[in-house]
């Protein structure tokens, strides 16, 4: 963007915008009681991230093996040259004969990132750098805080393969799946079957739901909130459940509806629309880490038709396919058996892996087979599996060779590309490159033998040359060639294009055992392991012997009696709904995760989960009928004082929305969104693009950039839920950027043409309808009319009068400012906090 339209986008800004941001400042459409944007009180969404966690997380993986592997044997307990000691955080920041060896959150000060990197007069370790990708980690974690999760120091002994010490080195569970201690651990232990306990306010109680939480709010002498009001719940349920704002029509019906089941009517509504397979698909798509091309650009696979993965998701919510065969589908569809005219929905579905990330130089394909396990594990089970890639997990009972049998399963599976057309259709263009090649192959042995004939001694080898030569043709020699090169045009020009395909998978001819390699590296392989499933899941019931394993695997995820599948994944849909799971660490159910704040209550809804036939929306209906959901969002000093987190669920969460609601909520008010179902991808930012954000191009080269700018994930990896930030590149594009002003653009108009012969108020009553799914207050009503009957600067008279839309003015044929008065107003109703938060 240059200089002058940053400076047109301002100057709109500038022409009557103190009596705009006034709107915002006095706290009229920003009302006074709502944080800035992104803010939010302790037990929002924005509070409920687990860095701890994560950090753990982190070092495990990729730096106690790089310190162990390099560091530990000259700066550890045995020798500690230099005075420096590599060993313990604490040894870190004190240093050695030069100083600290870290200074936390800035790697560039930090004497030991300098080492690795080779940019100073000391260069460690001595006998060669590091590899890129573990300099890159040690930067990283520096800068990240140098978190060192467990007060025990390093040894070299971290560097062996599985062992008693390693097991044994571990600080809460056993390294060891057998152990009893590890099988007792709380997520491993089979769900229970508990019930609803007794409360004192049994009226309140509208589900077992809200007799645990109820249980809960009485013990620690605290109130659930009242229920909100009907507009309130209208428009939060609406977005939880499709994304999109309810239109006032919509909020009128159900305020006015008295009937005991309107609610519940309401709901089974929004559960039969097609958006709500659209909604949830989204969510989904972050787990599966889902993309269309590679973070590098040098020969990248690229997945043109990844977005029939998109589309399966989609249609298998809104037909609420069982969780069991979605989880089933998405690891093994191409091996269950099943009717013929579904065999390829069911390969759609395999995208979960086959659309995944591929690492440029990773010959073994080891990386890739550790973004698998690591999506698999997290997203089905809530387990960090590829932490024991190097060596035993430290703190959940996965050993190393369980890493190492889920590898071999995957290093047994091949990605393919399966045709989406008839047989016909693929033999049609098959045939067709085959003349091309047999052309080209025609002409290349003309022109050598040509060459030949003519003495010349230089070969022919390449196309190049082929071309160089052929240009010193004359006579007879000239005219064959060109003749043949026209025949190898209309064969180029006839040729169907390529035919489209499916991003799929296969298991190999030859199935794989992997061998456990010390510390995670190729050159050091020990023992092979059987393909299973993981050890203190059942693993150690057999190996996996039909094909790649796969299938079984699949089954085993999806089995009733797998203590962790079913919790997961209503644990999932709760923290949708709440804001936060029940358990924090939604993708961590083991130690380093946070304990559920109410077991009983998860362990009756995945009971419930699996009794119901694995419905997705009889969970989600469970949960938005209860009183627990409906409840208001209002502060209340007790709650606060006692429970500031609303751990204990004593008033609902505000949320913010995610960047795809609030763009569809966007288009949806302007009367601008595209409802079209399906198809290929669009760019976000490409003009026009009208459709639901579900359907924007994801790159993981170049993520688009209003995707990144707010808070949509790193589609290289898995995610169980996004932070938020707020920074001021978000507020400059409220302010500035084409959709906002589009679509303020649009909303006047639509004002305007809904209500063309009313006067301001109306149309104020009616903004604050379609925006708010409220009514305007008093003072919100004569602030609106105070800016829209202001005049414009002087500079401006000869616009349109102040209160014309675009519409209305080019219909007079006046000119008019970038955005007249009444755009400017609907730009600062769309750009307050009350539109991009739900009660």
């Amino acid at each position: 963007m240059d200089s002058r339209s940053l400076t047109g986008r301002w100057r709109w800004w500038r022409t009557g915008s103190v009596a705009a941001l006034a709107i915002v400042a006095i706290g009229v459409v920003v009302r006074a009681d709502e944080p800035p944007l992104g803010a939010g009180k302790p037990g929002s969404a924005s509070s409920s991230v687990s860095v701890p966690a994560a950090e753990e997380e982190f070092f495990e993986a990729k730096v106690r093996p790089v310190l162990a592997e390099h560091c530990v044997g000259c700066h550890g307990a045995e020798k500690a040259k230099g005075g420096l000691r590599l060993d313990a955080r604490a040894s870190m920041l004190k240093g050695g004969d030069g100083g600290p060896a870290v200074v936390p959150g800035q790697p560039e000060k930090s004497a030991l990132v300098e080492a690795v990197r080779y940019d100073g007069e000391i260069q460690m370790p001595p006998n060669g750098k590091l590899k890129d990708a573990e300099i890159a980690a040690l930067s990283d974690w520096v800068r990240r805080g140098a978190h060192w999760p467990s007060p025990r120091p390093m040894s070299v002994a971290d560097r062996s393969t599985p062992t008693a010490k390693a097991a044994a080195s571990a600080p809460s569970i056993a390294a060891s799946a057998a152990n009893e201690q590890a099988r007792a651990f709380w997520s491993f232990r089979p769900v229970g079957d508990p019930v609803p306990p007794a409360a004192r306010r049994g009226d309140w109680a509208s589900s077992p739901i809200d007799r645990f939480i109820l249980a809960r709010l009485e013990a620690a002498g605290l109130e659930p909130s009242p229920l909100a009001d009907r507009r309130t719940l209208i428009r939060r349920v609406t977005f939880d459940l499709i994304g999109l704002p309810p239109t006032p029509e919509e909020v009128d019906a159900f305020v006015r509806d008295d009937a005991p089941r309107a609610y519940e009517r309401l709901v089974d509504h929004l559960l039969a629309s097609p958006h709500y397979g659209e909604r949830q698909a989204r969510f989904w798509m972050d787990i599966a880490r889902y993309g269309e091309d590679q973070a590098h650009s040098f020969q990248p696979r690229l997945y043109p038709y990844g977005y029939r993965y998109r589309d399966w998701l989609i249609a298998a919510f809104n037909r609420d396919l069982p969780y069991d065969e979605f989880v089933i589908e998405q690891i093994a569809g191409d091996l269950v058996d099943g009717p013929a005219s579904e065999r390829l929905d069911r390969l759609a579905a395999l995208g979960f892996f086959a659309c995944g990330p591929v690492y440029y130089g990773d010959a073994n394909q080891l990386d890739q087979y550790a973004d698998r396990i690591d999506t698999l594990s997290r997203g089905f089970l809530g387990l960090t599996v590829a932490c024991a890639r190097c060596h035993d997990h430290k703190y959940d009972p996965i050993p190393t060779t369980d890493y190492y049998a889920l590898e071999g399963i995957f290093a047994s599976t091949n990605y393919v590309e399966v045709p989406a057309v008839p047989a016909e259709v693929v033999a049609a263009h098959d045939r067709a490159q085959a003349a091309i090649k047999d052309q080209e192959k025609a002409i290349a042995t003309f022109l050598r033998d040509e060459a030949k004939r003519q003495g010349q001694k230089q070969k022919l080898a390449n196309e190049n040359q082929l071309r160089a030569f052929e240009k010193k043709l004359s006579g007879d020699a000239k005219a064959k060639v060109e003749a043949m090169r026209a025949e190898l045009d209309r064969l180029k020009k006839s040729a169907p294009e390529k035919y489209p395909v499916i991003h799929a998978l296969a298991d190999a001819s030859q199935p794989k055992e992997m061998p456990v390699l010390a510390r995670g590296n190729p050159s050091t392989p020990g023992a092979k392991v059987p393909r299973r499933f993981l050890t203190v899941l059942g693993g150690d019931r057999g190996a996996f012997r039909k094909g790649s394993g796969r299938l079984e695997l699949a089954r085993a995820i999806a089995s009733p009696d797998n203590p962790l599948t079913a919790r997961v994944m209503v644990n999932r849909v709760w923290q949708h709904h709440f804001g936060r799971g029940l358990v924090v660490t939604a993708s961590n159910f083991g130690t380093l995760g946070e304990r559920p704040s109410h077991p009983e209550l998860l362990d009756w809804l995945a009971r419930r989960f699996v009794e119901s036939g694995w419905s997705i929306k009889a969970l989600h209906r469970e949960i938005v009928l209860s009183s627990t959901y409906r409840q208001s969002s209002r502060d209340d000093a007790r709650g606060y004082s006692r429970d500031p987190g609303n751990v204990l669920l004593w008033r609902m969460n505000r949320k913010r929305l995610d960047v795809e609601s609030w763009r569809d909520a966007m288009l949806a008010v302007a009367g601008r969104l595209d409802e079209t179902m399906g198809g290929p991808s669009v760019g976000i930012d490409e003009p026009g693009n009208r459709r639901r954000t579900a359907y924007a191009a994801v790159s993981r080269h170049d993520l688009a950039w209003m995707l990144r700018l707010f808070d949509f994930p790193d589609p290289n990896i898995t995610s169980g839920g996004r932070v938020e930030t707020t920074v001021p590149l978000q507020q400059l594009f409220v302010l500035n950027s084409e959709l906002m002003t589009t679509a303020a653009r649009s909303v006047a108009d639509r004002l305007w043409r809904e209500e063309p012969a009313a006067d301001d108020g109306a149309r104020i009553r009616r903004a604050y309808r379609l925006l708010y799914s409220r009514e305007v207050t008093p003072s919100e009503l004569e602030i609106g009319w105070a800016y829209l009957g202001a005049a414009d600067r002087p500079e401006s008279r000869k616009s349109a009068p102040a209160s014309a839309s675009a519409a209305a003015a080019a219909a007079a044929g006046l000119a008019r400012p970038d955005l007249s008065r009444w755009e400017r107003y609907t730009h600062a109703l769309l750009a307050a906090n009350e539109f991009l938060f739900v009660d």
